[in-house]
């Protein structure tokens, strides 16, 4: 599935990408496709947009290739013909016209010019992450007019949720079936290159979402000429995807390269590995990164991984999505104790003080469903954990979208962002957090007819078992994910600085920033734990010998009853709450301070 570069910018990239339409030279382009199933593939080729098309046999080569060179501008739109009655789009695509089943368009990789080429990232201690979805931010152009503002706050990595093409022109990303091509309701290939270059302009790095445990359930051609590319077996998202064959992991590490190479992106997380049933394709993937990418590069590799698999952060992933300390968190706050809540709601404090210690909560023991999970995790850097209050699945998989402002009082929900921000894990934010956003954000989709039905009675069903939807006219109010108001209702309303609630959550976040910046990144790395003890039901003192061995003191109380507390010694970094009497801590109170020994 690859072309070359042309010789004259050879140098460009250090990959060469198996799949798709390269362009050669001004001139040329190479076209493959990996077909084992098919007899033949003709290419049709519109050398201009909207022309009549070319029928072209393509060279069939070994181990069901199909490769054609031959002159085409950048530009030019393109099909594959399996049969008579089979057109297909290039699953390797860098761009489409009219959605997933238009024709591809040929993108020269190289024809932005760079003007922050400079850049080489940032080390990772340094990450605070904001996750957003472009496209309820208005694409990537609306993306890049709030950079600045990003920027200002301390924020220093921005994390879109996948840009890949999918059905219609709204949609998580997550279904995608095209995962080379720019999604066109978000810009244009540069126009995502334009925003990622601004940003690092302004010191930020940009990591983007990728998705290869599945495809989605609309427009995947893939079964119908390389069946190969699966194992026949199914899971709960489609079929599996049959990592064991070098043609699909070449497919897969390929594009993982370009959005690093070609896009320069700082980072990658990978989706769902945990349904991704091979660690070693896992490993490869990292490895053949790390081999290709200019050493003086800081790229950051994270995973999404509920097996909480310790040993792939120990070399081969920078760190992990911490949902452990996201769900013992969440269901300290909001005494919520259904579907996966269930594993974290009995002996919660001990559970926060397990995750403020040990990183994960699930080392290898058993979950409600008996199954063991994990593995040990004490030995690794704080910084290999990501924590988080809210992302896009913990708030947007609620039936009704809530964010935590609407869940839990403000003097609470304070105290645990600032346990958030000043604790030494690495932080991320979801999109309209920094400013208070109350707006949901929904599940949204856009597909049609009978897959429109399935999505939204699918969607319903999950919450039957869930004591508030057990009644059917009740999960008949959860909002349609097709519905344009479904979207419309998940965009931010908080952005405007008239805003007072909105300016004074602002004011807030960023004083905490100015803190881990000034305190905490610079002393970050080799921090190590030594120890979190509960002081009362969700309350907790935990301390770390950060490294420059001063030791890091948090005592937090996300509880609803006052506690007794030796006050932390030290330099007091941030207080928040009562503050008169220094041998208790009050509910929704914190205090962070900073000391030569424990």
């Amino acid at each position: 599935m690859s072309a070359s570069v042309s010789e004259s910018t050879g140098d460009r990239f250090s990959y060469r990408c198996h799949y798709g339409a390269i362009v050669l030279d001004d001139h040329r382009t190479r076209f493959t496709l990996w077909a084992p199933d098919a007899e033949a593939v003709r290419l049709e080729l519109s050398r201009t947009p909207g022309g009549e098309p070319e029928v072209l046999s393509m060279d069939k080569g070994q181990n069901g290739h199909f490769t054609l060179e031959l002159e085409c501008p950048p530009g030019a739109h393109y099909r594959y013909r399996i049969s008579d009655d089979l057109v297909v789009p290039d699953p390797a695509a860098r761009a489409q016209h009219e959605d997933i089943t238009g024709p591809s368009v040929v993108i020269d990789p190289q024809g932005h010019g760079w003007k922050n080429s400079h850049w080489q990232g940032r080390p990772w201690h340094e990450t605070v992450i904001l996750e957003v979805h472009v496209g309820v931010l208005g694409g990537f152009d609306g993306v890049r007019k709030r950079l600045q503002d990003w920027a200002g706050m301390g924020i220093t990595a921005i994390e879109l949720m996948p840009v890949n093409e999918f059905p219609g022109a709204r949609n998580w990303g997550y279904d995608g079936v095209l995962p080379y091509a720019v999604e066109a309701s978000y810009g244009t290939p540069d126009q995502l290159k334009a925003m990622i270059d601004e940003a690092h302009g302004l010191g930020l790095m940009v990591f983007l979402d990728v998705v290869y445990n599945h495809f989605g359930p609309d427009g995947n051609y893939l079964p119908h000429y390389a069946g190969d590319f699966f194992t026949g077996e199914r899971t709960p998202w489609g079929d599996e995807i049959d990592f064991e064959r070098p043609q699909v992991r070449d497919f897969f590490i390929d594009n993982a390269l370009m959005w690093v190479e070609e896009y320069r992106f700082d980072g990658l997380r990978f989706d769902a590995v945990h349904a991704i049933n091979n660690d070693g394709f896992l490993r490869e993937m990292s490895e053949r990164i790390k081999a290709q990418v200019n050493d003086t590069r800081h790229i950051h590799l994270m995973l999404e991984n509920e097996r909480n698999s310790a040993s792939l952060l120990e070399s081969t992933y920078t760190a992990q999505w911490n949902d452990d300390i996201h769900n013992v968190l969440h269901a300290l706050l909001t005494g919520e104790h259904e579907g996966y809540y269930a594993d974290y709601c009995d002996h919660a404090t001990d559970k926060l003080a397990s995750a403020l210690h040990g990183g994960f909560i699930f080392q290898g023991q058993n979950d409600r469903r008996g199954h063991a999970r994990g593995e040990p995790s004490g030995h690794l850097p704080t910084t290999a954990f990501i924590a988080f209050l809210q992302n896009h699945d913990q708030v947007g998989n609620r039936a009704m979208g809530e964010r935590l402002i609407s869940l839990v009082d403000q003097k609470r929900l304070e105290a645990a962002t600032a346990l958030l921000l000043l604790c030494p894990m690495i932080p991320m934010l979801f999109m309209g957090e920094e400013l208070g956003e109350r707006n949901p954000f929904l599940f949204f989709t856009d597909h049609r007819d009978e897959l429109a039905d399935a999505v939204r009675e699918g969607r319903r069903s999950e919450f039957a078992d869930f004591s508030h939807f057990k009644d059917e006219k009740t999960r008949a109010q959860i909002p349609d994910p097709n519905a344009v108001s479904t979207f419309e209702q998940s965009c931010l309303k908080s952005e405007s600085m008239d805003d007072p609630e909105a300016a004074m959550w602002r004011t807030r976040y960023m004083t905490l920033l100015d803190i881990r910046h000034a305190e905490i990144i610079p002393r970050l790395p080799g921090t190590r734990p030594m120890g979190a003890v509960p002081l009362g039901e969700g309350a907790i003192l935990a301390h770390w010998r950060m490294g420059d061995g001063t030791v890091l003191a948090i005592a937090v109380n996300l509880g609803k009853q006052r506690v007794s507390i030796d006050a932390p010694e030290g330099q007091r970094l941030y207080e928040l709450g009562e503050s008169d009497d220094a041998t208790t801590l009050a509910p929704g109170a914190i205090r962070a301070c900073l000391s030569s020994h424990l």
